[in-house]
């Protein structure tokens, strides 16, 4: 049996192929278009899984949409009846999208896979449905309990439920417009962030401030019970009337207006930063208890955008509230396309579901393109591109190795491109993890990004608890964790405060925190990624060869792409970013390129302008 299953149309669209129930691709249309968080129909996603699995839509039992349009149209007339006189906005701002687009969503699939074979089984799985399955049936677990928070689905924006077996059930849920999801989106917002990209940037910022707010939010804005269940106070929000998140009224709680993008962030944002960061955490804390006494297993897993707060998931995991926690890498939206596609091959196939305790299926998110040593030579030898290929790995580990120990910095593209939002080395740009100035040095010169923002550090599974307090694996870099006590160093925010209270964020980048400094934020945390020689030889290789000549098993890993720009695809796009960053060096399996070797690079247009860097 081969399913299809595809998420459009809200942000992050993708689409994932399985067949008899083994993942065969899966991967965002953003890689493809080049725009970041593309949310339009994933023509070039679909054509990518069905070329993977060396079938045309002839061959496909089921396409299945990852959301149900009817419930969703649901929500918005009945939000448009609520809101009477006041839903103009509404109206002007969704209409389009809710009738001309999601309502016809299978005729838009219809119409693009008729050219491409003939084709007529079309489903659609509710949204937060796709996301438990997205959890469940990839973990390694028989049975489990799991919670999925996002934004807002049709209308869940927070579910608990449990799987088990080929069964997946929804017990409890909270709907539309209360969200947990929103909310953070609500403060990312304010603070001068763009909704849905940067909420990573609020959780980095996060650390520099002090929860002063959390009392007021817990007072003012959300009443949050000991099971988890919440409810908003939707008098300081404005998300259900239009596109913008909050209002006046919100502005007024926190002493001022909005902060505009691109200007100097203050101790505000960051007290409001740590603020928000505590009720999630502890929001979810609360849901997870009450999930594991209403579900009685021992297992969680989690999906949803909210799963993607790494920060909150490694409080749930020092907390031990389950015994063992998984949570799909793409838990967002994109994630979506997969989870839809494993649920209706469990509900359709009859086929009996065996989890592997010890393993999950995602393949380590390797799910995306690769390309030949031949494709990768000819497009560099078509464009008189520098390069010397080596025939040993070990060879090109060993260079890798002396190259980041004398602080180059690293552009990888090999093998497979990682499903989901996080290069896990694949598509990744690395550096050492000693450096002092590794982490100003990235943001500023190579992904043109905010100083404040960390890296996360990869690390040899085996090893990962020699360098941080963690004894769990976190193959997709969504688990934070302190770095070990004996490796941390004297370090103190208040000496950068100015004389009216504000924080100088540059210099603290810049001082040790660790041994490891470039990637121990300021509050001693980091974003783990376990490297396991079996998922990943390659990307293990290259570590285990700078551990034998530093003694260091950790380096810097970040996404290979800069701001505004989606994770890269192809040679082409790696060797574009690579040529207009101040990379030193770029890397395709065996073949490695010399930033002083390469000739002078031109782009047609400028990339910041096709990027939108704002």
């Amino acid at each position: 049996m081969i399913i299809l299953g595809v998420s459009a149309l809200y942000h992050d669209s993708a689409a994932a192929i399985v067949r008899d129930g083994q993942i065969i691709a899966a991967v965002q249309e953003e890689r493809f278009t080049r725009i970041k968080h593309d949310l339009n129909v994933p023509v070039n996603a679909m054509k990518y899984c069905m070329k993977a699995a060396g079938i045309t839509s002839d061959d496909i039992d089921y396409v299945v949409y990852y959301d149900n349009p009817i419930l969703t149209l649901d929500r918005f007339c009945k939000n448009i009846l609520a809101l009477g006189g006041e839903a103009k906005a509404l109206v002007e701002n969704s209409a389009e999208s809710i009738f001309g687009r999601k309502l016809w969503i299978h005729q838009e699939l219809r119409n693009i896979l008729g050219k491409l074979g003939k084709y007529d089984k079309l489903l659609v799985a509710e949204h937060h449905i796709s996301h438990a399955s997205s959890a469940f049936y990839p973990s390694p677990f028989e049975e489990a309990a799991f919670i999925t928070f996002d934004g807002v689905g049709e209308w869940a924006t927070t579910t608990i439920g449990y799987g088990k077996g080929n069964e997946v059930k929804i017990l409890r849920e909270i709907d539309y417009p209360h969200s947990i999801g929103l909310l953070y989106s609500a403060f990312t917002y304010f603070c001068g962030f763009k909704v849905n990209s940067g909420d990573y940037k609020l959780m980095g910022l996060a650390p520099y401030g002090e929860p002063k707010y959390y009392d007021l939010i817990k007072r003012e804005i959300i009443d949050l019970k000991e099971d988890g269940s919440y409810k908003l106070n939707i008098d300081y929000f404005d998300f259900y009337r239009n596109d913008v998140m909050t209002n006046e009224k919100f502005a007024n709680l926190f002493g001022g207006s909005r902060r505009e993008p691109e200007s100097d962030i203050t101790k505000r944002e960051m007290d409001m930063a740590a603020s928000v960061q505590k009720v999630v955490e502890e929001v979810l804390l609360k849901t997870a208890r009450y999930a594991r006494k209403l579900t009685g297993m021992k297992n969680l897993v989690l999906a949803g955008g909210v799963a993607l707060n790494c920060v909150a998931n490694g409080k749930l995991l020092q907390e031990k509230v389950f015994d063992d926690i998984w949570i799909q890498p793409a838990a967002g939206d994109a994630g979506g396309s997969l989870g839809a596609a494993l649920y209706v091959y469990n509900q359709k196939s009859g086929a009996l579901r065996n989890a592997d305790s010890g393993q999950d299926l995602m393949q380590g998110s390797y799910l995306g393109p690769d390309f030949s040593a031949e494709e990768i030579k000819k497009y560099l030898d078509d464009n008189g591109y520098k390069y010397t290929e080596y025939q040993q790995e070990d060879q090109v580990y060993n260079i890798i190795a002396q190259l980041l120990k004398d602080e180059k910095v690293i552009g990888l593209c090999n093998g497979k491109m990682e499903f989901g939002p996080r290069a896990l080395g694949n598509r990744s740009i690395i550096g050492d993890a000693r450096s002092t100035k590794m982490q100003s040095v990235m943001n500023l010169k190579i992904k043109y990004r905010e100083s404040f923002r960390p890296f996360a550090p990869s690390v040899l599974e085996e090893n990962v608890s020699e360098y941080f307090q963690m004894n769990h694996n976190s193959p997709y870099m969504l688990l934070v964790a302190p770095v070990r006590e004996e490796r941390q160093l004297p370090f103190s925010m208040k000496k950068y405060y100015t004389e009216d209270g504000e924080i100088n964020l540059l210099p603290i980048v810049n001082e040790k925190r660790s041994d490891i400094p470039a990637v121990t934020h300021v509050d001693y945390s980091a974003r783990v990624q376990t490297i396991n020689k079996d998922t990943n030889p390659r990307y293990y290789g290259i570590v285990e060869a700078f551990e034998k000549i530093t003694g260091c098993s950790v380096i810097v890993n970040t996404s290979f792409n800069v701001r505004g720009e989606p994770i890269v695809c192809t040679p082409k796009d790696a060797y574009e970013c690579f040529m207009r960053t101040d990379m030193d060096v770029l890397v395709f399996d065996n073949i490695i390129l010399h930033k002083e070797d390469q000739p002078e690079f031109k782009e047609d247009r400028d990339w910041r302008e096709k990027y939108a860097l704002d």
